[in-house]
């Protein structure tokens, strides 16, 4: 009976991890399409504060409070009472200070993906993910001993390749009256976030298997929070002394699609980019940051449509060949981790099978012999 009960419970949890894996790669794929196609809304149509857009990134960060705080009410309806008090918070204090300091790299990679938004159209966030997608790979090898295999290595080449293609033209999309310094310095800003995010998601994955306590979802919330809510002091530091506090309302007044529009646009933006960096955590907490790192890169083509439905962006042979080529590198990824999961619950029923037979082997050296009577 007892087995029973600890299979049911295994099924349940496995379940219950299926169903957070699926509900991070929805939240991580409107965050990844929003987020980008809302920030280049907001400069397209005469915004220009960067550290302002750069806070907004991880300015939506009270509404963690919302599913902690539902946790938390969840625990204690079902508390016992001899069980200890509840707590709202389980993060210990070296846990706090890596994602405090991890939250500070967020904020400083914040400021550099929204530079580039800034000077560059949509169609070249491409570099942006091609880069980090290789950063990604490189640094969750080198921190958390990441394991290809032949169908993830070409995954990444795919997505890599399909996504650089996207830069071969993108000279015909440069924005008017930007000098080429401008743009260069943009295309260096835009790298450089993709170099430092490719990073992040490794150093998060590490800390998750260096924290002395045990990492739950609940757990992961918090940490989320924490990080996000460094990452907005570390940028709203750079408005106070960028003086944006003190423009934001004179820029709402000239915004072209109205002045109420604009603090709507504003309040979309944290809230889609709250989803992007909880979809991303929750895949590193479900599978491994290679993978959120994948399904950010396979998501570049989507965004492009939508640059081209909502922006009237050209949509040139470049991007349908980066279309093909990352579906092809998503399913790819897929199809080996379908196959090597398969392969190890195969190895794994062998190993019970050999194992039950070696516990019903009579121990032939301990059996005594019995007179015939």
């Amino acid at each position: 009976m007892q087995m029973e009960t600890t299979d049911n419970e295994q099924r349940k949890a496995a379940a219950l991890k299926r169903l957070l894996l699926i509900l991070s790669s929805v939240l991580l794929s409107i965050g990844t399409c929003g987020g980008p196609l809302i920030m280049r809304l907001y400069f397209i149509h005469g915004g220009k504060r960067v550290w302002l857009s750069s806070m907004l990134e991880t300015g939506g960060w009270p509404v963690i409070l919302v599913p902690i705080a539902i946790a938390y009410y969840h625990r204690r309806k079902n508390q016992a009472p001899t069980d200890p008090p509840t707590k709202l918070f389980f993060m210990k204090l070296p846990l706090f200070v890596a994602s405090a300091v991890i939250g500070v790299l967020t904020g400083l990679d914040d400021y550099l993906y929204a530079y580039g938004v800034a000077r560059l159209p949509v169609s070249t966030s491409a570099l942006i993910i091609a880069a980090q997608l290789a950063f990604t790979a490189l640094f969750a090898f080198i921190l958390v001993k990441q394991k290809f295999t032949s169908y993830s290595i070409n995954a990444v080449v795919l997505l890599t390749v399909g996504a650089a293609v996207l830069g071969l033209n993108t000279s015909s999309d440069r924005p008017k009256g930007e000098s080429n310094a401008q743009y260069m310095l943009g295309f260096v800003m835009t790298v450089a976030a993709a170099a430092l995010y490719g990073f992040v998601l490794p150093l998060v994955e590490l800390m998750y298997k260096k924290a002395k306590q045990n990492i739950t979802y609940a757990l992961v919330l918090e940490i989320q929070m924490v990080m996000s809510l460094f990452a907005t002091i570390f940028c709203t530091v750079g408005m106070l002394v960028n003086n944006d506090f003190k423009v934001i309302p004179r820029e709402a007044r000239k915004f072209e699609l109205g002045e109420t529009t604009y603090y709507v646009v504003l309040v979309v933006s944290a809230i889609v980019w709250q989803t992007f960096f909880l979809g991303a955590i929750g895949l590193i907490f479900c599978a491994s940051s290679l993978l959120s790192g994948i399904v950010i890169a396979v998501l570049l083509p989507v965004t492009e449509i939508f640059a081209v439905i909502f922006y009237h962006e050209k949509f040139q042979a470049e991007k349908g060949v980066s279309l093909a080529l990352s579906l092809w590198g998503f399913v790819s990824y897929f199809y080996g981790e379908i196959k090597h999961n398969k392969q190890k619950k195969q190895a794994d029923a062998v190993k019970e099978k050999e194992n039950n037979k070696e516990g019903c082997t009579p121990d032939v050296e301990n059996l005594q012999t019995v007179p015939n009577p």
